[in-house]
Formats: structure tokens, C-alpha cells, sequence
């Protein structure tokens, strides 16, 4: 059963090797979108192997809505840091101080306005390429999308107009002004994530594992008590023991209710889990049959 496990692992990690490695020789300026989350802390690693022992030739970039859990981006210096890479992050605060974008209210999802601050962020510094952690199994539009998804040059994406990649040969070539979206983890599980963590050792923000916070539950989802979440009229904080199976916004981002405080324990829930994590966790995707789609449509990874 090791053996087998292993094997699949392997052969997932070399075909992102293989992947990142084509984007890397066909195309200029690639940059790798890093979140701080279990996904992207994958993906950072592959990137690793495909270059080891030289550095990575590209930098990472993080997208920073101001909603983000502190214990997350404690992490995400400490792990740029300690590996040496080039980190760029890019705040949809200063999107919304420049007037690029248009906060709904204080406190309210900034998700969205992500798209503008990461467009901003491509043009600004020439990226052609950008490479992400998202899995086809995470959502409906995102199993649409091919290991490189073309984006024009507004940004946007056209679901009909995707390349083939018959035997993992990839075309990355574009026109003036588009850029390529890449996905070298599009065939990974989150059972996958979570098992290539366990067998290369990879550390992740505490909050992956079970611990005390104060929540607020609201629609069914576990929301972290903070700033910018408060309780509404007939609602209640309630201190849990609670993990994320993601992580983002923490307007819309809910928690667990979870025991798991090791890796090992992480993937039993998994395994005995029959709903996915971001229709568990994320509450911007409930708002319509499509929303990530439209998302997409306009720019967002």
C-alpha cells in the first residue's frame, strides 16, 4: 500500500516538474502565485526540485487582500526567507487607496477585488506566465481549465478557447500583452496535497491543524471571529477546536470542527470526508451556481 502511494506521489510530482520546467524555458518572465496555503506550499516545492541546486529562477508573488490570518503570513516570510526566493507581494489595499478598485464596505470581502490588484501586479512587472497551485478537483470551473490557460490581453479567460495538450506537450506561446495561468497541480487531489506534505516533510501554518479559536457561525459556515467579523443579531462567538482545510479571505473562509492535530490525523478526516473543501469552506463560491466561473472570466487565478 506504501509503495503504491509513493508511486502515484512520484509520478504527480514529475509531471509539475515536467510542467513547470516547459514554462520556464518557453516563456520569459513566470512568477509563481504563493498564498501561504497548503496548495502553494506544494507547488513551492516542486518548483524547488525542478531547479535544484540552482535557485529559482523566477520570483513569488503574493497577493495580499488585508484579510489574511496572521499566523498565515508570519509563515509565508518565514518560509520565502529561510529558502532565499524573491518575494513580491501585491495589496489590494493599495488598489483600493489608488482608486483601482471600490471597497463595498469596511469588513467585506476583498476576494474579488484580487483580480485588479493581480493584474496590476502581472503588467507592472511583465509577467507572461503565472504559476498557481489550483487542482481540477477543487471546483466545476476550475475542471475546465488545462495545466496552462491562456488569458487575453485584459486578462480574461475563455473557457472555449483553450489549447489541447495531447501527451503533456504544451504551446505557450502568446501574443503581445497575454499572459499564460499555469496549473502544474491540475491533476493532484486534496488527498494528494496533504500525502506529498506528509512524505516530503513540508511545514504548514498552524492553523491546518486543530486548535482553539473563536468562531461565529453563520449560513452553515465557521467564520473567525476578528476585526472585521462580528456577530450579527442572534448570533453567538463560541470557542471550538476548529482547523482549515484552506485558506484566503478570512471574511469567507470558514473553519472546521476538527480534533486533527497532526498529519496523520488531517487525512482520516479527509479520507472520511464526502464534501469538498471549498464547498465546506469558502462562502464566496455559494453565491451562484457559477460564481467561480465569472470570477475567472474577469481576470481572477
Amino acid at each position: 500500500m506504501t509503495a503504491t502511494r509513493v508511486s502515484l506521489l512520484r509520478s504527480l510530482e514529475a509531471e509539475a516538474v515536467h510542467a513547470v520546467r516547459e514554462v520556464a524555458a518557453e516563456l520569459e518572465r513566470p512568477v509563481l502565485l504563493f498564498s501561504g496555503g497548503k496548495d502553494s506550499i506544494a507547488l513551492l516545492r516542486v518548483a524547488e526540485k525542478a531547479f535544484r541546486p540552482a535557485p529559482l529562477p523566477f520570483p513569488v508573488l503574493h497577493v495580499d487582500t488585508g484579510h489574511n490570518f496572521p499566523e498565515v503570513l508570519e509563515f509565508r516570510d518565514r518560509r520565502i526567507a529561510e529558502a532565499g526566493h524573491r518575494l513580491i507581494v501585491a495589496s489590494v489595499q493599495d488598489s483600493i487607496d489608488a482608486g483601482r478598485v471600490k471597497e463595498q464596505e469596511p469588513g467585506a470581502s476583498r476576494n474579488r477585488l484580487q483580480t485588479r490588484t493581480l493584474l496590476d501586479a502581472l503588467e507592472e512587472h511583465r509577467f507572461d506566465a503565472a504559476f498557481g497551485g489550483a487542482r481540477r478537483d477543487e471546483e466545476r470551473a476550475r475542471a475546465k481549465e488545462r495545466v496552462l490557460s491562456f488569458r487575453d490581453e485584459f486578462g480574461q479567460w475563455e473557457p472555449r478557447q483553450q489549447r489541447p495538450e495531447p501527451w503533456a506537450i504544451y504551446n505557450g506561446r502568446i501574443r503581445r500583452g497575454e499572459h499564460v495561468r499555469v496549473f502544474p497541480l491540475s491533476n493532484w487531489t486534496e488527498l494528494d496535497v496533504w500525502r506529498y506534505i506528509e512524505a516530503e516533510g513540508l511545514e504548514l501554518p498552524s492553523i491546518y491543524f486543530a486548535h482553539h479559536r473563536r468562531v461565529i457561525e453563520r449560513d452553515g459556515m465557521l467564520l473567525a471571529w476578528s476585526q472585521w467579523v462580528q456577530p450579527e443579531a442572534g448570533e453567538e462567538v463560541q470557542d471550538l477546536s476548529v482547523r482549515y482545510r484552506t485558506v484566503g479571505d478570512l471574511t469567507v473562509t470558514g473553519a472546521v470542527r476538527s480534533e486533527a492535530r497532526d498529519i496523520t490525523a488531517v487525512i482520516e478526516e479527509i479520507v472520511a470526508s464526502n464534501v469538498s473543501e471549498r464547498g465546506e469552506t469558502r462562502a464566496d463560491d455559494r453565491t451562484s451556481e457559477a460564481a467561480m466561473e465569472d470570477r475567472k472570466r474577469e481576470g481572477y487565478f
